[in-house]
């Protein structure tokens, strides 16, 4: 009889870990297929994973609350739930749901050569063991810090806590000893920042950030430390889009029990704008720019308990009109009931967040790595404003926008971005008043 290994899948790009939350299932009980047995969590979503066969849960090799690298065996069932015989029976690896092995393989081994950890005989998973060569931990400062996960492994939050309180020395990379130090003095010494000391004074109310927040932070925080950042402006008359949105709304949710909204008028002309300068679809990669092929167009949504989280439009440039509010739409209604898929927020190329739902002119956004700018969209506000007719300059009530680029300017000078933003403003200018959907 066989046994099915469940593995940690790869959760979408650039994520090598997960937390698992809460197991659904305990050892003993049986599993029908496409039972959820775990929920698990990243820093970009939380979601279940579901088991591909059934049969018995015999083994689970995680608690809850423990730090999983992707590739990892998880729990072992047992397909026709006997234990016993289950144990002497050969093991087939199941990646759920969709992950190829052999890529979880290539990322695990490539985690690995991050340090030689071969001398310690101490389990470490690849993420730890890349944070410590980066940080300059020796394998002996490494084996002595207590580890609170499974069996006393070291978790990445122990290794945290570890370079927190070991003091203010600037990380290095380690290197072997050289044979001589150098009569030149240090011209330069690397400062390091520390957040100013915060006291609660008499009645405030103090409240842990919850775990989504504290992600948010982090990489709101490293953004601002890899980029560079530059915000440019530019005003839109999106007055043709306002009528011609009024005037098709009710026909289109009669035809397509869908409701339009701007937005998908907005991703259509963003990714329009994307086509014509692809050096804003791009990312940085050391001294290499990577060109995106794709143009996938992230929304930040908000979710009910406050925080942020953005939905990815894959190929958003390949969509109409439809396609694009159907997207959105389900989007933006499974981000607000917990239900987006780790693919649903992963690959994003561009982003777009709205300041206004919330009735603000404009803003200047954090760029969401590692991407090269993000759009920043304003409410939509009557003005009078000067037009320019066949008879003359005429002042009309209008209905104008902010659009705010904040872009790397790594790669993107203020050129380009001016050039994105007056596309991007052209096409929404010239919105066809007599689409026909």
């Amino acid at each position: 009889m066989a046994k099915f290994e469940i593995i940690m899948p790869k959760l979408g790009e650039s994520i090598i870990e997960a937390t698992i939350t809460k197991w659904l299932k305990v050892e003993g009980d049986s599993v029908d297929e496409d039972d959820a047995i775990v929920e698990i969590a990243t820093d970009k979503v939380d979601s279940e994973i579901p088991s591909p066969v059934e049969g018995k849960l015999i083994k689970t090799l995680y608690e809850e609350g423990d730090v999983v690298p992707v590739g990892e065996v998880i729990a072992i069932i047992a397909m026709d739930g006997d234990e016993d015989e289950a144990e002497d029976s050969p093991e087939v690896s199941a990646d759920v749901p969709t992950t190829a092995a052999a890529k979880i393989e290539a990322e695990i081994e490539t985690a690995v050569e991050a340090g030689d950890f071969s001398s310690s005989d101490k389990f470490y998973s690849p993420l730890v063991r890349s944070i410590a060569k980066t940080e300059g931990i020796s394998i002996t400062d490494l084996d002595s810090i207590a580890g609170s996960g499974k069996d006393g492994r070291v978790t990445k939050q122990d290794l945290l806590n570890y370079l927190e309180n070991r003091g203010n020395t600037p990380k290095k990379e380690a290197q072997p000893i050289a044979p001589a130090a150098s009569s030149t003095p240090a011209t330069t010494a690397v400062k390091t920042i520390t957040a100013p000391p915060v006291s609660a004074g008499s009645g405030d109310r103090i409240e842990q950030m919850d775990r989504m927040r504290g992600l948010i932070a982090d990489h709101m925080v490293m953004s601002k430390q890899v980029s560079p950042h530059v915000t440019s402006f530019i005003e839109a008359d999106v007055t043709n889009i306002v009528n011609w949105r009024n005037k098709n709304k009710d026909a289109f949710m009669k035809k397509e029990g869908e409701k339009i909204t701007f937005t998908p008028i907005f991703i259509e002309a963003a990714a329009k704008a994307l086509r014509d300068y692809p050096g804003i679809n791009t990312s940085v990669d050391g001294r290499n720019i990577i060109y995106r092929k794709n143009i996938n167009i992230g929304m930040a949504a908000a979710l009910p308990d406050g925080n942020l989280i953005v939905p990815v439009i894959k190929n958003a440039d390949q969509k109409n009109l439809v396609g694009l509010a159907k997207s959105v739409n389900d989007l933006a209604g499974r981000a607000r009931t917990n239900k987006l898929n780790p693919d649903d927020i992963s690959g994003g190329t561009f982003t777009i967040t709205n300041f206004g739902s919330f009735d603000s002119l404009t803003g200047t956004p954090i760029i969401n790595q590692p991407q090269a700018a993000i759009l920043g969209i304003g409410a939509i506000v009557k003005r009078p404003v000067v037009v320019e007719t066949p008879q003359g300059d005429v002042i009309a009530i209008r209905s104008i926008m902010i659009l705010s680029l904040a872009y790397d300017h790594r790669i993107v000078d203020g050129a380009l971005g001016g050039m994105y933003l007056r596309s991007l403003r052209d096409y929404l200018e010239n919105f066809d008043v007599d689409l026909k959907l």
